[in-house]
């Protein structure tokens, strides 16, 4: 069992015959009245968001979730393919399913999926990832002290902010969690 103030993103719990994953939180504690958890779930069986109020001392029962290392091997437009490194078998999952994960995925990394009762319901991409800039514009020399950033388009498609310093051609490093430039490979 697990406290409602103890939920985090990420977490999942089971709710009145579902599986609930917590997508964002928020405590609140007004200046008056009893403090609350303000949460946005997605159910992990049917897909659905919805917004639920818990009160910091309610308790749910946490989900028992399976989590396996997968490799991607290419998306045919519709599903996305990842081939377990062990059996060899492949597993074609969705877009909501590995949404977040694919914008930081190339054909052949690994990737963690989760899983609940066999069924595949989120792809992780790791923590830390190096990718190829191809599109940005070019800096102006003398313009790197104020710390400014620019635009740039990386191989896998996702665009985020990087210092001025950075090329078409680098390879930079990216914190898959925030979407943020940490440092050039």
């Amino acid at each position: 069992m697990i406290s409602a103030g103890d939920l985090r993103k990420g977490i999942t719990f089971q709710m009145d015959g579902d599986v609930f994953q917590v997508i964002d939180f928020q405590h609140v504690k007004p200046g008056k009245g009893a403090a609350f958890v303000r949460t946005k779930l997605r159910s992990v069986l049917s897909g659905v968001t919805k917004d639920v109020t818990f009160n910091p001392t309610e308790r749910v029962e946490r989900a028992n979730i399976e989590t396996k290392e997968m490799q991607y091997l290419y998306s045919d437009g519709e599903l996305y393919y990842f081939m377990d490194v062990v059996t060899y078998d492949q597993l074609p999952l969705n877009r909501e399913a590995v949404e977040e994960a694919i914008k930081y995925l190339r054909e052949n990394d690994s990737a963690t999926i989760r899983f609940y009762q066999g069924k595949a319901f989120e792809v992780q991409a790791p923590n830390f990832v190096e990718l190829e800039v191809t599109e940005t514009e070019p800096g102006i020399k003398g313009d790197t002290a104020t710390g400014a950033t620019k635009p740039a388009k990386l191989e896998t498609g996702v665009s985020l902010n990087v210092p001025l310093f950075v090329n078409i051609g680098d390879i930079i490093r990216v914190d898959t969690r925030s979407g943020e430039y940490m440092s050039r490979a």
